[in-house]
């Protein structure tokens, strides 16, 4: 599978979450954990996008390019599932010890951010238009 299929996954699952956040869970989940929810379902719909783009980048860039690449594509997964995934647990009152993962997710989003826009950024100093 490849970070255009995964990144169409997570995209999928997060507007069906998300549908099932703003309908299914009004009643069910207080105003701060709905509005966690709704934070971890945003974060996994920008990142699936992402993880879209870095797969259509990927076709784009050289060998060594799309290495540095897949980095990304894995901290951008890695991500999602620690962030939103501890997110979703913690709104459904599951073992507190899922708090301290969400930062680490977090981080993996960051990093992947950074690493991104440095593949990016040497693939045009190497290579001008």
């Amino acid at each position: 599978m490849n970070w255009v299929s995964i990144g169409a996954i997570f995209s999928g699952l997060s507007v069906m979450l998300g549908a099932m956040g703003a309908h299914s869970l009004k009643n069910i989940l207080t105003e701060k954990k709905l509005s966690a929810f709704q934070t971890a379902t945003e974060y996994m719909g920008y990142h699936g996008l992402a993880l879209i783009l870095v797969g259509i980048i990927c076709f784009q860039l050289s060998e060594n390019g799309a290495k540095a690449l897949k980095k990304v594509g894995i901290l951008f997964t890695v991500g999602i599932l620690l962030f939103s995934g501890s997110i979703y647990i913690l709104a459904f009152d599951g073992p507190r010890f899922f708090g301290p993962i969400t930062p680490i997710g977090g981080l993996c989003f960051m990093a992947g951010w950074f690493i991104f826009a440095g593949v990016i950024y040497k693939h045009f100093k190497n290579n001008p238009s």
